[in-house]
C-alpha cells in the first residue's frame, strides 16, 4: 500500500480523514499511474464520448427464484415464501420485496434465463466473461482493464477502472489482478487488495511539490520490485502519475460530503457490517460509483454484500432485497435524471442461481445451471424480460443468454465492435474479447 501523508483537515463521509484516505494500490499494480494507462490506445470511439460501466457483483450467487422469476404454480419446498408483484410494465412481475424496482420496470431489462457458469464461487466470470479454466498467457483480463486498454481515459486525473470493493475474506470473491493487457490497466482499489505496504518515507501532501524527492523515494521501491518481477510500469513514471496521485478530481468523487443530502438520503445507507465471508452492504458506494464515473471513469465495480444463502434464504432475502432495491434503483433514476443514463451501462448479477428445491436448513444451495441479470441504462431498450425458465426455475427455457453475450453487449455499449478488435496475449497471440459466437443482445441494442 502506497501511504501518501497529509494533515489531519477534511474528513469522509465514512469518517476517514483527507491524511488517510489517500492511500493507493501498488503504483503500476493498481492500475492508476502508468504512463501505459495515460496514453491507453483509444481504438473505440476515438474517446470521444464518455461512455461507462458501472458492474454490481453480488458475491455469492443470488436466488434467481425469489427475485425476478418467481414460480408461483411450483410446488411449496421449490417455490418458497415470496409472492410476485405487479410492475410498471404490464406483464412483469416480480418478488414483493423489491416495490422500487417493480415502479421502474421500464427502466430496467430483466435477464433470467443466463448460462454458461461453470460454477466456481469466484467473481471470475463476472468480471471477464470467461471461464478460469484454459486461459491464455497471462489470463484474461477483466472488462475494466479491457476499456482501459482501448478507451484510455476521459480525463486522465480519474483512474480508468475503479474497484471499489474491499478485500473480501473468501478470495476468489476478490478480483482486480493482473492479465495479458497489463499491470497499467489493473483496478485503482481504494479499499481493496494491495501486493506490498509501501510508503514514501517522509513526504508529505505539502511536499509533494518537489517531484525530485518523489522520484528518489520510488528508487527505493523500484529495486524491492525487482526480485518480484513487478518492475513493470515503475521504469516510466513520469509527471502524469504524480497528477493522477494528487488529483483534486479523485478526492472530491470520493468524498460523498460533497454530495447532496437528499440524493445521499435516496441511495439510503445499508450498512458497513461485512456480511459472511463477502463484502458490507454500502448502499452509498453506488452513489460513489456514479460520482466516479461523472468525474471521468469508465468502469466502476462494486461487490455489494454477501448471497451465498444456503440456510435461511428468505429472511436473509428480506433483510437485504430492500436495501439493494433501493440503492440500485437511485442508481438508475439518478442517471436518467443527470442526462447520463444514455452512455452508462448498470449491471448487476452473480456468478450462479440457486437450488429449485428449498433445503432443510430454509436455504438454498449453488445451481450453475441457470441465473439471472439485471441491466439498465446504457442507451438500450428496457422495459423488458429476456429468457425463461422451466416450470421449477431449474433450466432456462426459452432464450438462454451466455455469460459472454452480455459481456459482449457491455462492450457494444461502450462503442468497441468486438468483431474487429482483439488484443494480444503475453505470446503475441491475439485474442478476441469474447468468442466469435457470442453477439451483443439484439433485444436491447
Amino acid at each position: 500500500m502506497l501511504n501518501i501523508l497529509g494533515s489531519a483537515q477534511g474528513g469522509f463521509c465514512d469518517r476517514q480523514s483527507r491524511r488517510n484516505f489517500i492511500k493507493v494500490g501498488a503504483l503500476g499494480m493498481g492500475g492508476l499511474s502508468l504512463p501505459q494507462l495515460l496514453r491507453a490506445e483509444k481504438e473505440a470511439n476515438n474517446g470521444r464520448s464518455h461512455k461507462a460501466v458501472i458492474m454490481i457483483y453480488l458475491p455469492g450467487g443470488p436466488p434467481h427464484q425469489d427475485m425476478y422469476d418467481l414460480k408461483v404454480d411450483a410446488p411449496s419446498n421449490i417455490r418458497g415464501e415470496f409472492s410476485p408483484i405487479s410492475t410498471s410494465v404490464p406483464g412483469i412481475r416480480i418478488c414483493e420485496h423489491l416495490p422500487r424496482m417493480a415502479a421502474m420496470a421500464d427502466k430496467l431489462v430483466f435477464v433470467n434465463s443466463l448460462v454458461g457458469s461453470i460454477g466456481q464461487h469466484a467473481s471470475f466470470q463476472c468480471t471477464t466473461g470467461r471461464s478460469s479454466n484454459n486461459q491464455p498467457a497471462g489470463g484474461w483480463p477483466e472488462l475494466g482493464t479491457v476499456i482501459s486498454r482501448l478507451q484510455g481515459g476521459e480525463k486522465q486525473t480519474v483512474p480508468n477502472y475503479v474497484n471499489l470493493s474491499p478485500k473480501m475474506k473468501h478470495t476468489p470473491y476478490n478480483f482486480g489482478k493482473n492479465s495479458f493487457v497489463g499491470v497499467g490497466h489493473r483496478a485503482f482499489m481504494p479499499l481493496g487488495e494491495t501486493k506490498s505496504d509501501m510508503t514514501l518515507q517522509g513526504i508529505t501532501m505539502e511536499r509533494l511539490e518537489d517531484r525530485r524527492a518523489l522520484l528518489r523515494s520510488f528508487d527505493g521501491l523500484r529495486r524491492n520490485l525487482d526480485a518480484s518481477g513487478m518492475m513493470e510500469g515503475l521504469d516510466a513514471f513520469q509527471e502524469e502519475a504524480f497528477d493522477l496521485l494528487t488529483s483534486s478530481r479523485l478526492l472530491e468523487a470520493l468524498d460523498l460530503s460533497k454530495e447532496d443530502p437528499k440524493v445521499r438520503e435516496r441511495y439510503g445507507k445499508g450498512t458497513t457490517k461485512v456480511q459472511g465471508d463477502a463484502a458490507p452492504r454500502m448502499n452509498e458506494q453506488f452513489l460513489v460509483a456514479r460520482r466516479l464515473v461523472e468525474a471521468g471513469a469508465r468502469v466502476v465495480t462494486v461487490s455489494y454484500s454477501f448471497w451465498d444463502w444456503h440456510g435461511s434464504n428468505f429472511s436473509r432475502a428480506k433483510d437485504n432485497f430492500p436495501d439493494f432495491d433501493k440503492a440500485l434503483t437511485a442508481l438508475v433514476d439518478d442517471l436518467h435524471e443527470r442526462g447520463m443514463a444514455e452512455d452508462t451501462t448498470v449491471i448487476a448479477w452473480g456468478e450462479f442461481g440457486r437450488t429449485p428445491t428449498i433445503n432443510e436448513k430454509a436455504g438454498r444451495d449453488h445451481w450453475p445451471r441457470v441465473a439471472n441479470a439485471l441491466l439498465a441504462c446504457g442507451g438500450m431498450r428496457t422495459g423488458q424480460v429476456i429468457g425463461t425458465t422451466d416450470r421449477l426455475g431449474g433450466e432456462a427455457d426459452e432464450r438462454p443468454v451466455h455469460f459472454q453475450e452480455m459481456f459482449a453487449t457491455l462492450y457494444h455499449n461502450m462503442g468497441i465492435d468486438i468483431n474487429k478488435v482483439t488484443l494480444p496475449d503475453l505470446s503475441g497471440r491475439p485474442q478476441f474479447l469474447v468468442d466469435t459466437e457470442h453477439q451483443p443482445l439484439p433485444e436491447v441494442i
